[in-house]
């Protein structure tokens, strides 16, 4: 339940902030590099260098790339129906096809499931949306923001991303079973826990309501897409196509139904993809995925 305050909190707090002059405009951009640069990465090599590497895995680590690409797919299509813009077509597949499967869903699934139910989420989460945004959605961003796509650049930037190096460093560890210790992996936590209070308070800062904004059938469809969509993909191909039955199949819908991710929407925000779309996503869909997943765990209590 604190998990869940907390994550209302930071949101209201960071509309707030928007009033104090001390907070310039600027805020959330330097809020934003602190997470990039610092938080994620001590996140990465907190949690990876432990995660179990078996066949196990492939279910829940497959839900991000399944869903990414299910969403870049699904937004490509119709922005080439109606000739929405590269920015908007990339905010929509980036905020709307990876969920937030660790600041909300942790402790949804822990609540839920306990504590074997959260080695599932961890699985979903790490070596999944957290690789996928690292990768496909770094790439992703680079391409849309621009108006041609140079790969050369591109690959610079996923190789030059914070947390994607530390990925690859924390990784290496995990197959060499080599560990920090106690004292640093506390570090490493405590650094990494100050992803969801800052990400929250940026993307407080940067919420605005607009009656006339022209983002509200965006916002519509991304969260349509990311709440209901998502999981029922999930839900189809391993209850339905693979006959998959249990608690990690259970676990890998919830979280494919997650809210928006917020790390996915900063990406969007520094590449200039639709900065108030990919706010709204974060700020309107925290609070929704609380009634639409409601929904989804009494539908799936039967797998």
């Amino acid at each position: 339940m604190s998990s869940i305050i907390l994550l209302f909190l930071c949101l209201i707090v960071g509309v707030l902030l928007r009033r104090v002059p001390a907070f310039p405009s600027t805020s959330p951009v330097v809020l934003n590099q602190f997470i990039i640069y610092i938080s994620l990465p001590a996140l990465a090599l907190f949690a990876i260098p432990e995660v179990e590497l078996d066949s196990t895995v492939l279910l829940p680590v497959g839900v991000a790339w399944i869903c990414f690409g299910a969403a870049a797919l699904f937004f490509y299509t119709l922005g080439r129906i109606y000739g929405w813009s590269k920015k908007l077509i990339g905010c929509l597949i980036l905020t709307a096809g990876l969920g937030n499967t660790s600041f909300v869903g942790f402790p949804i699934i822990e609540a839920l499931y306990g504590k074997q139910g959260l080695q599932t989420a961890i699985l979903v989460d790490l070596p999944g949306t957290f690789v996928v945004v690292s990768t496909l959605g770094i790439a992703l961003a680079a391409y849309f923001s621009k108006g041609q796509p140079d790969f050369k650049a591109i690959g610079l930037k996923i190789l030059t991303f914070p947390p994607f190096i530390v990925f690859i460093i924390a990784f290496a560890m995990n197959v060499a079973n080599l560990h920090f210790s106690a004292d640093l992996k506390e570090v490493f936590n405590r650094l990494g826990s100050t992803v969801t209070p800052l990400a929250l308070v940026s993307v407080g800062m940067q919420l605005r309501i607009e009656r006339k904004s022209k983002h509200w059938r965006f916002l519509f469809l991304g969260l349509a897409f990311q709440l209901i969509l998502a999981p029922l993909l999930i839900y189809v191909l391993y209850a339905l196509v693979l006959g998959m039955r249990g608690p990690v199949v259970q676990v890998s819908i919830l979280e494919a139904g997650m809210a928006p991710m917020i790390t996915a929407s900063i990406v969007a925000i520094s590449y200039g993809l639709k900065p108030r779309l990919a706010s709204m996503m974060v700020g309107f869909g925290i609070p929704l995925s609380f009634i639409t997943l409601a929904v989804w765990y009494l539908l799936v209590q039967g797998l």
